[in-house]
């Protein structure tokens, strides 16, 4: 396998980049393409022991920083020359020398660049960011959280086709339970975008539950939950709001006296359980559900270990062919509901 990580993603990029692609090597033996100013990334290589693994530099002199909007955005991302470390190792993949990419750096600078730059597989209009949330008995895969804030009804079908795909060809579910993010559980509740999708999913032939409340999602009832970018962005940064305050009790609380010392010295593997199952550097990276190649978005703050995760969760989408899977779910599923694979809408 041939995976690209981008060296200028994280908040303190170069650094768990270089360290990730060295760790990487060493523990998959597949070939790491990191991409950045070589000017730079070569000592820092040669210094974390890059010489025996097989990491290759690529150089990019340019990157898309978390300050670029609009325009200057757009530009970086479509302009044919575009040297920036995002362009540079998608372009990679288009060309057929890498089998995905891997970046912690801005996710509208990812979506951008990959629009632009691998395009959409045929019949998806609007690309989907997929996270995976710890819920109750294991995994929810919950797209989209922050690409599209505004979405039609056939978006949220195409994000619960692929998000379909992604729980049984990469997370092992067989018949995935999937549900409709809402403020109620009944089919006449929610929004006029919750009313307008229920039908199409309803019809769809995926494993629909119905609509989903965040207790139904969090009590592991769903395999994959499907919203609008805005409300699922919301609920992505309040869950990791609630997890952060939670643990900050605990820890606060059970360190206050002798007693509760013991009593959490003796409840430590429990503990220790809990904080990786909520911990995001576990999974590392989000993928592009959509884009016509194998994207991964990590956390800005993503450390080595989180990056190596993400790689990870890289080769696995890769070992289960999921670009290839989505591909034909997307055909299957409009040739069912006969929307022409063409009536693509531009972005």
């Amino acid at each position: 396998m041939r995976i690209v990580l981008d060296a200028m993603g994280s908040d303190l990029c170069p650094v768990p980049e270089v360290q990730a692609a060295v760790q990487a090597g060493q523990q998959f033996g597949d070939e790491i393409i990191l991409v950045g100013p070589a000017d730079r990334l070569t000592p820092m290589l040669a210094e974390a022991g890059g010489a025996n693994v097989k990491v290759r530099l690529v150089d990019a002199q340019d990157t898309i920083t978390m300050e670029d909007k609009g325009l200057k955005l757009a530009l970086k991302a479509k302009r044919k020359g575009s040297k920036t470390s995002m362009a540079v190792g998608m372009d990679l993949m288009l060309n057929g020398e890498a089998d995905a990419f891997v970046t912690a750096g801005n996710t509208g600078g990812a979506l951008a660049t990959a629009y632009y730059r691998l395009g959409v597989i045929p019949g998806v209009e609007r690309p989907a960011l997929t996270g995976l949330f710890p819920v109750k008995g294991g995994y929810c895969v919950v797209l989209d959280i922050g690409a599209n804030p505004e979405c039609k009804p056939e978006h949220i079908l195409q994000f619960a086709v692929m998000g379909a795909v992604y729980a049984q060809r990469v997370r092992g579910v067989a018949n995935p339970r999937v549900g409709l993010l809402s403020n109620g559980e009944e089919a006449g509740k929610g929004n006029e975008l919750v009313k307008g999708s229920f039908p199409l999913l309803e019809d769809s032939g995926l494993n629909f539950i119905g609509n989903v409340e965040g207790k139904e999602l969090f009590g592991g009832e769903a395999d994959v939950v499907v919203t609008d970018g805005f409300t699922g962005n919301i609920l992505l940064k309040s869950s990791e709001a609630v997890a952060k305050l939670i643990t900050d009790v605990l820890r606060q609380e059970l360190t206050a006296s002798t007693r509760t010392k013991i009593g959490a010295l003796l409840a430590k593997p429990a503990f220790a359980n809990i904080k990786k199952m909520l911990d995001p550097g576990e999974v590392g990276a989000a993928p592009l559900l959509g884009i016509n190649g194998l994207v991964f978005v990590g956390h800005g703050r993503s450390d080595a270990r989180a990056l190596v995760s993400a790689i990870r969760t890289a080769r696995q989408a890769i070992e289960a062919d999921l670009l290839g899977a989505l591909r034909g779910a997307i055909q299957e599923r409009l040739e069912q509901i006969h929307i022409p694979t063409d009536k693509v809408e531009e972005i």
